[in-house]
């Protein structure tokens, strides 16, 4: 009988984790047509696309070089749209929403392609090289040396620099090499993980894995974050089952179940773990392995904002509510607690009871948006500063012509009128939030591309009408608007906001 054809999106949405592995056919012939947006098609072309359980299989993928994309989405006006694109060929042929809906959060999937080239650009261990020679990492601050045999995982980080003649030194005796932070060596992953945090709506971080042929560098474990695996160079084993019930984020072999994902990744493949799932991977004899995990969504669940939330709501409804106020039962040690936990006692239920009670009455007091702010500022200082592009590098201060010329400085001061177009300069780089009696702006363009190396930035916004106005500037983005048309003294709050490097104009100024 003839084959079917189907879209790769068609073959997706027929994956589910609960289906065996279907029989063996001869691969199935993909139509571009329903993949992604005709833009991405030019871009990204799978000949054929098959499928097992928990894995999409591309034969021929072929795409235009990194570079080229970057450079293409940096004409993207919209910087959520540049993220959404940038995404959509990590992922590539998985459609975006599809995987949001279906995989995010719920299951491995890993997508061969069988193209080697298709991540190149991204990193390489030339580029790790180089960071060595030129760059100041430090062992246990931006490298890790690891390595792990008969069941012992072992860290064999010095004191001080790395240098390539201990750092080449420890792989060639079976380390692997663990980067931390590659945004901040690497202009290209940090460009990367810059937009992507915009798709994420939390901080995109990256490591960088070396591992030499026939060795293992780390125990199975399950990490807090979202996981893709970017294999760069090489192939490397993977293994992964569901979690189990222990607390230890390191595990023997034999607490370990049987794997639900038993694969080979080769350069130009890619796994997602999501959080939670157990895994580990091995080098092969014959190859070494460099892969770069690109990481979000770490302590970004329901939980984590209650944490925010609930002591916020206690804190208002003690003061509001009488009943948060009335004095426990006077003989309440006697039949609660855990030495009491197995007594039949009415007066258990009735407390109970109580305790539901005012649970209920709780929510009521929420600061639901405050508590929502409070992750927004966590958000904004965690974010990589913008890896700006060529036109918003020369519309924005840091391209500002001011400079020393002919013994004397030229081009000083910003001269912005009211007929000047602006814009903030990505869609999430400023929030602004309420402190109690006080609304600051939070933004990331002085950040550093180290984590957490800045303190969080703000400054205080008043009176309210210069509220409005930032406001206004925030939800009309991506559009510009004149400084005229701000509903305050607005050319002081245009040149603030453009020192700061919040904003940027439609033209050089």
């Amino acid at each position: 009988m003839e084959s079917k054809h189907m879209s790769a999106f068609a073959l997706y949405q027929n994956l589910k984790p609960d289906q065996p592995p279907p029989a063996k056919k001869p691969p199935v012939q993909c139509k571009d047509r329903g993949l992604m947006s005709s833009e991405f098609q030019k871009r990204v072309r799978p000949n054929r696309v098959c499928i097992c359980q928990n894995q999409v299989t591309v034969e021929c993928v072929s795409a235009e070089p990194l570079e080229t994309l970057l450079a293409d989405l940096a004409k993207v006006n919209n910087s959520r749209e540049r993220a959404s694109k940038l995404f959509q060929w990590l992922i590539t042929p998985i459609p975006d929403k599809m995987f949001f809906r279906e995989t995010w959060e719920k299951k491995p999937i890993f997508v061969q392609r069988k193209n080697h080239d298709y991540y190149k650009g991204l990193f390489s261990t030339a580029e790790l090289d180089r960071i060595f020679r030129e760059e100041d990492v430090q062992y246990g601050v931006n490298l890790d040396v690891t390595s792990y045999t008969n069941g012992k995982r072992e860290t064999h980080n010095p004191p001080g620099r790395v240098l390539p003649y201990t750092a080449w030194d420890f792989y060639e005796s079976g380390c692997s090499l663990r980067m931390l932070n590659p945004q901040a060596f690497s202009s290209t992953v940090w460009n990367v993980l810059s937009i992507l945090q915009e798709q994420f709506g939390s901080m995109a971080g990256a490591n960088i894995y070396l591992t030499p042929p026939g060795t293992q560098g780390f125990a199975p474990h399950y990490d807090d974050i979202e996981a893709f695996v970017v294999q760069l160079e090489g192939k490397k084993h993977w293994r992964g089952c569901l979690l189990c019930d222990f607390s230890s984020a390191n595990f023997d072999q034999a607490d370990i179940g049987k794997p639900i994902l038993d694969v080979v990744v080769e350069a130009g493949d890619l796994i997602y773990f999501p959080r939670g799932f157990i895994h580990q991977g091995n080098c092969l004899p014959d190859a070494h392995s460099l892969h770069i995990t690109i990481s979000s969504y770490q302590k970004n669940s329901w939980g984590d904002l209650l944490q925010k939330l609930v002591p916020a709501a206690l804190e208002v409804a003690m003061e509001e509510d009488v009943e948060f106020r009335r004095g426990l039962p006077l003989d309440y040690l006697t039949y609660m607690g855990v030495q009491n936990s197995d007594k039949e006692d009415p007066r258990r239920a009735k407390f109970f009871s109580r305790i539901d009670n005012l649970m209920k009455r709780l929510t009521n007091y929420a600061p639901v948006d405050a508590a929502v702010d409070q992750k927004a500022k966590d958000f904004i200082h965690d974010c990589l500063p913008p890896a700006l592009t060529p036109d918003e590098l020369v519309t924005s201060v840091k391209g500002a012509p001011t400079r020393w010329e002919g013994g004397q400085v030229k081009d000083v001061g910003v001269h912005i009128t009211t007929q000047t177009q602006i814009r903030i300069l990505r869609a999430q780089c400023a929030r602004l939030c309420n402190d109690g009696d006080a609304v600051h702006l939070y933004y990331t363009t002085d950040n550093s591309r180290v984590y957490h190396k800045e303190e969080l930035k703000s400054f205080e916004i008043k009176p309210e009408v210069t509220i409005d106005a930032v406001e206004f500037l925030i939800h009309s983005y991506p559009g510009f608007v004149t400084v005229g048309s701000l509903p305050c003294e607005s050319i002081a709050l245009a040149e603030l906001l453009f020192e700061k490097g919040i904003i940027h104009t439609a033209e050089p100024l």
